[in-house]
């Protein structure tokens, strides 16, 4: 057993990455999580609740490494994340990209331990910073721009997050990473509403999503694959560790679990058509969160595990698809099943691991989460979240391996991804199913302690009535032809606010603005231009002032001058 902090090695690989080229490199990114995850496992089973790391920074007391059942669950999910994707991305060649990632999967571990809140805070920053590398590693001008928008509502989640932690500190006159809670209105706990909403950006809260699905579409195969696992999931592991038990966040989980299933279902880019069910999936989390009961809590937790593998399997199986074909609209794909059989078999499993299907690992923990809504009153959010868990079988179980690999034959060339693509979608799939099947490995790694059992009757009865009607709706809907058509557009979400009406409306006030200036100016030109010329014709030959005056009337003048100043000097 090694005290050292998880994200120590990963930066170190990626410091020695930079000299290293070829296998050399992929086989140190590969052996870093494997390393790292036997060595997290041992410090997790030998002394739980570990602390080490302490430092002082200007009188604050500050913990690199602090762990309990909650953030190791975490740090093994991202170790396994890491695993997978640096396999998958084994044929890559791009230093920035390799770098890029292990930087990333080492800020989110670090962000994971931190047992205070600036520790958070610094990694908060560095996961936009590496991050938004993976977006623009993708080198063209869509990305750039989508990248821009990406690290700038970031940065603003982290200067949110150091406020919180400024008046969190004042406050408490701690910086301890702990519950938090939103008592109060913003005036009387700005902490905890500031922090709240810096977790809130990092989550996809509703009006906040658009850096998602703006972005994650638009970076490369793999660097799609390592966002959708980290970012996201430490701000879940942020709000349950600071916000259990808040209610408003059972309603904005609901929300989330709602309103994307409208976006995914005619949404053509089948990336961003996951990136929609990325938010719908953090909805289930979040309202575990705010629900706040252990089984919830252990429900929302296992919830993010699973969803970083099936999420993640997804995510893969379309890169491969982009990688392959240079194509990811709906429209544009199709048939190529006789091409890829492994790749689609790999993708039909990870759809039914989000669908929820028994025997797979989404059924074993979203079940927990719509238990324990419908055990603690949430009549009308288990309605909404069977609404959601619906939703997402058709646009994520039945339409992602249907237009990709079924509907009409598009006739692309294709074959199967490289092998290390194959080797990580495959592993995916054997966890979806091993969790599926046995769910207690999982439950074991919880943060609370219980008795569950996601297959009894009433669960499995009620999960496949909910499938099989889905998909009876989706073949009716698709045989009367009033499924929504894959075509080529582009669908209006929030972000369409900061992208254009914002700029379209500060273009025209600017625009009214100079064309006043202009006019003011113009005026005042003018103005000046006739005092010129009212003086000037006052001097030219025919003028009053270039006129001869005789003597006698200049003495005139200036003797009624000076009597004027006269009189006026008596009074």
């Amino acid at each position: 057993m090694v005290e050292v902090a998880p994200f120590i090695p990963f930066f170190l690989a990626a410091g020695l990455g930079l000299f290293l080229r070829g296998w050399a490199r992929g086989l140190l990114f590969i052996a870093v999580p494997v390393l790292g995850l036997a060595n997290l496992w041992q410090l997790g089973a030998s002394v739980p609740g570990l602390e080490f790391g302490h430092y002082t920074i200007l009188d604050f007391n500050l913990l690199l490494f602090k762990a309990d059942r909650l953030s190791l669950l975490f740090g093994y999910l991202f170790h396994i994340a890491a695993l997978l994707s640096v396999i998958y991305a084994l044929h890559v060649r791009d230093t920035l990209q390799q770098v890029a990632s292990m930087l990333y999967a080492g800020s989110a571990l670090g962000a994971v331990f931190a047992g205070d809140l600036i520790t958070l805070f610094i990694f908060w920053e560095l996961l936009a910073l590496t991050s938004v590398f993976l977006v623009w590693a993708r080198r063209n001008g869509r990305a750039y721009m989508a990248g821009l928008r990406y690290f700038t509502l970031h940065i603003l989640s982290g200067l949110l997050l150091l406020g919180g932690v400024i008046f969190y500190s004042q406050a408490h006159d701690t910086l301890a990473f702990g519950q938090i809670g939103l008592d109060g209105s913003l005036f009387e706990n700005p902490a905890g509403w500031l922090i709240f909403l810096a977790f809130g950006i990092k989550c996809a809260f509703p009006f906040f999503h658009g850096w998602l699905t703006d972005a994650y579409p638009e970076s490369t195969p793999t660097g799609t694959v390592f966002l959708s696992a980290f970012t996201t999931k430490v701000a879940v592991y942020g709000l349950a560790r600071a916000f259990p038990g808040t209610e408003l966040l059972v309603y904005i989980g609901a929300t989330m679990a709602c309103f994307p299933i409208f976006y995914a279902v005619i949404e053509n880019d089948l990336r961003r058509v996951l990136a929609y069910s990325l938010i719908n999936q953090l909805g289930f989390m979040v309202v575990g969160i705010g629900i706040g009961t252990s089984l919830a809590i252990n429900g929302a937790v296992a919830h993010a595990f699973n969803d970083v593998i099936f999420k993640g399997l997804l995510f893969m199986s379309m890169g491969a698809v982009l990688h392959v074909t240079g194509k990811i609209n709906g429209s544009e794909l199709g048939g190529l099943y006789k091409k890829m059989p492994k790749t689609t078999v790999l993708c039909i499993i990870g759809a039914a691991s989000i669908s929820a299907f028994p025997l797979f690992s989404g059924f074993v923990s979203k079940s927990m989460v719509m238990s324990a809504a419908i055990k603690n009153g949430y009549d009308g959010v288990w309605l909404l979240l069977l609404f959601a868990s619906a939703g997402v079988f058709h646009h994520a179980g039945i339409k992602i391996p249907y237009f990709a690999f079924f509907a009409h034959d598009a006739k692309l060339p294709a074959r199967e991804p490289p092998v290390n693509m194959l080797i990580a979608m495959t592993i995916a799939a054997a966890l979806c199913l091993t969790i599926g099947i046995y769910p207690q490995a999982l439950y074991s790694l919880l943060p609370y302690e219980m008795s569950y059992t996601p297959y009894d009757v009433t669960h499995v009865l009620t999960q496949l009535q909910l499938l099989f009607f889905s998909a009876l709706a989706f073949v009716w809907l698709n045989l009367r032809h009033l499924y929504p058509p894959e075509l080529p557009s582009v669908n209006l979400d929030v972000d369409w606010l900061y992208r254009r009406l914002v700029p379209d409306v500060i273009r025209a006030g600017f625009t009214r603005l100079f064309a006043l200036d202009n006019r003011l100016r113009q005026a005042a030109l003018s103005g000046v231009e006739r005092l010129v010329e009212g003086i000037a014709s006052h001097h030219r030959a025919e003028g009053i002032m270039a006129r001869n005056w005789l003597t006698g009337s200049m003495v005139a003048g200036v003797v009624l001058l000076l009597g004027i100043y006269l009189i006026l000097g008596w009074f």
